[in-house]
């Protein structure tokens, strides 16, 4: 599996191979991408109350310099498995909400 990072304000791959163990620092902003076939496990701590979780969509359409967010989803997490669905599909139906304010691009809904 992949983890994409954003650190020192730039977009960074850590590719994590089988029976290896990554350990994310707290706050950093990343998606961890499972390839086909494949099984991961992540671990996470149990979130006190009142923490706050982000969600960040970034542009990549724009040939930005550096990390450029369209969108950030602020909420406090209970449960990913039911909490993240209706926050992806507002992105994928809203099409204004994809668009970099920075650029005018429409990033795609997946």
């Amino acid at each position: 599996m992949v983890v994409k990072i954003v650190e020192n304000n730039e977009f960074k791959d850590i590719p994590i191979k089988e029976g290896e163990m990554f350990l994310l620092p707290a706050n950093t902003p990343h998606s961890p991408c499972r390839f086909a076939d494949t099984i991961g496990l992540v671990m996470e701590r149990k979130r006190p109350e009142g923490s706050l979780d982000r969600m960040r969509w970034y542009c990549k359409k724009g040939n930005h310099p550096e990390p450029t967010m369209i969108r950030e989803e602020v909420f406090h997490c209970v449960d990913l498995g039911i909490q993240l669905k209706p926050i992806i599909q507002k992105w994928q139906s809203d099409e204004e909400s994809r668009r970099c304010g920075k650029c005018g691009a429409i990033e795609d809904p997946k």
